[in-house]
């Protein structure tokens, strides 16, 4: 009977791959110019900016880490303003939402100056969105590519089914680079919920602003992915080119839709925000230090997934080697398989205190991701782990510098960043789960800056337990071991029994989906 199920499940997959796996085609990629970053760049706005601080810390790069998403807005926003050369964009997702078409028009308005804007866009999120990708890159200074873009002559849905292991293999990473001198690299895409402007979610996340080294490293990078063969541009994909008049009216709905917003809520917190008055005031408060900036090779979406030459992970081990006394993670889709709950069980045996925060099932927006890190969470928690779930119930009194943004009716994290023994830290798009480590390609920095790691660090421990929810493994009446979280519910101390702030039937779905062989997909 079990070779009878699985010879029909052969003939279901080759019927949907006969049915829209050949249809999938797309255009040759052969009208795709190289262009690279801008170096000489040291007589901008920006150069003269910073050249002073830079020659007190040769060879060092300086750091802004930016925990409030109305300070990662802004800071995007007045390096857009401050463009003289160029801006390159790198983005996973970028929505058309309220910060989106903000984006995009300080993209048009660098661009109208005579600033040359390179936009990357991986294709996951602009599904019917073409013609507003092609109409953007009819700017004379504007190129839009978009990374291992999907057929446009089938629907995605076959595709995902039947492109398992390329087209399911994305371009993860998120950079905001202008004149090779600055550069914003972190966990946030271009959208509401990244940057307090959703009232729904709040995703509590984290960038670093570099100034320096680092920056003309981020265009390096930039360039790797660029001119790779699998980055399409828009007019490949979209032959047709838009009219004069569609162009027009395109920029006049685009600045009818910001005029609108001008004395909304959101541009009114931005501009009153305490950033924007250390800005006005010419302070920026950075942070000097080494750096090196980890990315995947953009090879790796082509390459077996047996092959580590292309990943960044092969140069994050000498820093987790190096680990002597303390590791503080964050990281929103956590599953760390067998290999990860080993490295993190040699850890604490070396005697390095190792503490996660990560999402509760009630905080994530991907509950599969859940089910994948849940079936580690004792074994993770008998090496010696100390494991932290978010409370989706934040207020505002949760706001300051890392926490969610308050006020939401859900937090959730997205920060991807790492404490290594108070001196170093990671900051970047890399989650710890197999997708990212594997499937797709990530970018971060690792830099040495005491100060900045201490007060991460302090944080966390100021914090940890308003934000989130312990979980502990302890012996019922009958010595059995079970879960329990331990947390504070409108600032009282609680003890839940079962994941908190969820239903039976959540719980269920997710045990089920536990169940399921997909874990190297999530």
């Amino acid at each position: 009977m079990g070779m009878l199920i699985r010879g029909w499940k052969a003939m279901f997959w080759l019927l949907l791959a006969s049915l829209g796996g050949g249809c999938a085609v797309l255009p040759e990629n052969v009208d795709r110019v190289e262009s690279h970053a801008y170096t000489a760049t040291d007589d901008t706005m920006l150069g003269h900016r910073f050249a002073a601080e830079r020659a007190e810390h040769p060879d060092m790069s300086g750091f802004l880490l930016l925990g409030r998403g109305l300070d990662a807005f802004l800071i995007r926003a007045v390096l857009a303003q401050t463009a003289e050369r160029s801006i390159d964009a790198q983005y996973y997702l970028l929505h058309d939402d309220l910060t989106g078409r903000l984006f995009i028009d300080q993209l048009l308005k660098a661009a109208d100056r005579g600033v040359r804007v390179r936009l990357l866009v991986d294709d996951m999120d602009l599904a019917g969105r073409d013609w507003g990708a092609r109409i953007l890159d009819a700017h004379p200074n504007v190129q839009v590519r978009i990374f291992n873009p999907f057929s446009r002559n089938i629907g995605r849905i076959p595709q995902f089914v039947t492109g398992l292991g390329s087209v399911t293999r994305r371009m993860h990473n998120k950079s905001f680079t202008v004149d090779s001198q600055a550069t914003v690299l972190g966990g946030r895409n271009i959208g509401d919920e990244y940057f307090e402007a959703n009232p729904d979610l709040a995703f509590s996340d984290l960038d670093v602003l570099a100034v320096g080294p680092l920056a003309r490293d981020v265009s390096m990078s930039f360039d790797r992915y660029w001119n790779h063969p699998l980055a399409y541009p828009v007019a490949t994909l979209v032959p047709d080119a838009p009219s004069a008049g569609q162009l027009d009216e395109a920029r006049a709905r685009l600045g009818a839709f910001v005029k609108e917003h001008d004395d909304s809520a959101y541009l009114t917190a931005l501009r009153q925000s305490p950033l924007a008055d250390r800005l006005r005031a010419g302070g920026m408060d950075l942070q000097w230090g080494s750096a090196e900036l980890v990315s995947d090779d953009p090879e790796k979406l082509l390459a077996s997934r047996q092959e580590v030459e292309y990943r960044l992970a092969k140069d994050l081990a000498p820093h987790f080697d190096g680990l002597r006394r303390e590791l503080i993670v964050f990281s929103p889709y956590f599953v760390p398989g067998e290999e990860g709950v080993d490295f993190f069980r040699g850890l604490r045996a070396r005697g390095v205190r190792v503490r996660i925060l990560t999402n509760s099932l009630a905080s994530t927006d991907v509950s599969a991701v859940h089910a994948g890190y849940a079936r580690y969470r004792e074994d993770l928690l008998r090496a010696g782990v100390e494991l932290y779930e978010l409370n989706k119930r934040l207020g505002k009194e949760a706001h300051p510098q890392h926490a969610a943004s308050g006020g939401s009716s859900k937090a959730s994290l997205h920060a991807k960043s790492f404490v290594l023994d108070r001196e170093e830290m990671f900051v970047g798009s890399l989650n710890l789960d197999p997708r990212s480590v594997v499937e797709n390609t990530e970018i971060g920095v690792v830099f040495r800056s005491p100060q900045i790691a201490r007060e991460m660090a302090d944080w966390f421990d100021a914090n940890i337990e308003n934000l989130a929810f312990q979980v502990k493994l302890e012996q019922d009446a009958n010595g059995a071991e079970q879960l329990r979280w331990y947390g504070r519910v409108d600032g009282e101390p609680q003890i839940f029994h079962v994941d908190p702030y969820t239903s039976f039937w959540k719980r269920f779905m997710v045990g089920a989906i536990g169940l399921l062989p997909v874990e190297s997909q999530l």
